[in-house]
């Protein structure tokens, strides 16, 4: 019983990463909940420009995500891009809060989403190898949560500025510089601890390379090229469904118009976020417990079939009370499924140096729905209608959930 207990124990440096995603997360959500209103109200851009700023800037992300895990795989470090990938997310807070145009905030965008590609996958990498196959969701889940924390505390911090500065969007922005930078700071106490790779040095002119520079080969590894097509079945499937879910899934930003067009206030939508991330990170780190007993892949269905009810709601709803209701149950949706999806990915990583690449598949894969959704959700809201959008995502989120059922027939994958 004292041995299973402690193989169930949380690592420090887990609640480190956690630490340092909370902070990110401060000064992230201090600006998201805003951006939409700054940049359609303040700035004068149409709807459909927050729908092609957001696509875009995941586009790129999704650009970067498998070569750097891959890069991060291939010299067997994850803190060095860990710490550059938040450094660049700080410099992009600074870009947006000196935005006089919605192309700045464009650039803005783009130079976080690169930084999101560059740390996700080495992040996440070094999450799993201080995991096991007792406290996996747990691990994933309790990031998350802390993670989800910082998206509760940012909001509230935005909305006091926002009264202490008389309304006044862009102190805001300026003010969320600071806990970024705490964010990068904190990353420097991160460590690592890598196991060797079993697998050889490569050989050639790459390790002629090395020998020239006076780098030491042997932390130099040929990590798996992986494909979809190289990855095994059941992964491989969930990876098209979770791509055929994202492409459907919008920003967050439609969802905080929406709350805008039924009446709430610029205060009150702010508050309604964050009650969907007060729920999104209390409610973490018990579903990676209960993915950890009962399977991800199950726990991971539950959250689709929350989103569908959710998003059916946004695309019918019309009163205000609806509004609070939907962003509390929408907080359990993301709960069920994001640290449980990386869990699930997790149990199919059989050697740490292929880990960050894995995970940087998979964010590849679903931020290419995200670039698309963004696009044709701002081009639907446009052109048909809010309700469109909305209807777009449920229709997208129950083909993936009808895939993934399909295959309930055979085994459910463990964590």
């Amino acid at each position: 019983m004292p041995r299973r207990n402690l193989t169930k124990k949380i690592p420090g440096s887990v609640w480190l990463l956690g630490v340092v995603s909370f902070f990110n997360d401060v000064s992230s959500e201090m600006l998201y909940p805003l951006l939409p209103i700054f940049i359609t109200q303040v700035l004068g851009a149409p709807v459909a420009i927050l729908g092609l700023i957001d696509g875009v800037a995941e586009g790129a992300a999704a650009g970067f995500k498998i070569p750097f895990g891959r890069w991060s795989d291939r010299l067997g470090k994850r803190r060095p891009f860990i710490f550059y990938g938040y450094l660049a997310s700080a410099a992009s807070k600074a870009v947006v809060a000196l935005s006089t145009t919605w192309g700045l905030v464009f650039v803005g965008r783009l130079l976080d989403k690169f930084g999101k590609g560059v740390r996700t996958g080495a992040r996440d990498a070094l999450l799993l190898s201080d995991s096991n196959s007792m406290n996996r969701g747990r691990v994933f889940g309790v990031q998350q949560s802390l993670d989800s924390a910082g998206a509760v505390a940012g909001p509230l911090l935005a909305l006091l500025l926002l009264h202490s500065f008389g309304n006044d969007i862009r102190t805001v922005l300026y003010i969320a510089i600071i806990p970024s930078v705490i964010t990068v700071l904190v990353v420097l106490f991160v460590r690592e601890a890598l196991a060797k790779s079993k697998q050889p040095a490569v050989s050639g002119e790459t390790s002629e390379s090395a020998a020239a520079t006076g780098t030491a080969t042997e932390n130099i590894v040929a990590a798996p090229r992986r494909t979809l097509r190289s990855l095994p079945p059941e992964l491989r499937l969930f990876l098209i469904a979770s791509g055929l879910f994202a492409l459907g899934n919008s920003s967050d930003s439609f969802l905080i118009l929406r709350a805008k067009s039924v009446g709430l206030s610029i205060s009150l939508v702010i508050l309604a976020y964050v009650l969907y991330n007060v729920v999104y990170s209390v409610a973490s780190t018990p579903a990676g417990i209960v993915a950890d007993r009962l399977g991800a892949k199950r726990v991971y269905i539950a959250g689709m079939i929350i989103y569908v009810i959710v998003y059916v709601g946004f695309a019918i709803n019309r009163s205000v009370t609806g509004v609070w209701v939907l962003f509390s149950i929408y907080g359990l949706y993301i709960a069920l499924t994001d640290s449980v999806s990386r869990a699930l990915v997790g149990s199919f990583v059989t050697d740490q140096h292929e880990a960050a690449g894995i995970y940087g598949l998979m964010q590849t894969v679903v931020s290419v729905g995200l670039v698309l959704a963004s696009i044709i959700g701002g081009v639907l809201w446009s052109t048909v209608g809010a309700w469109a959008t909305f209807a777009f995502a449920a229709g997208c989120a129950i083909s993936a959930l009808l895939l993934l059922l399909s295959t309930s027939a055979r085994r459910p994958a463990t964590t």
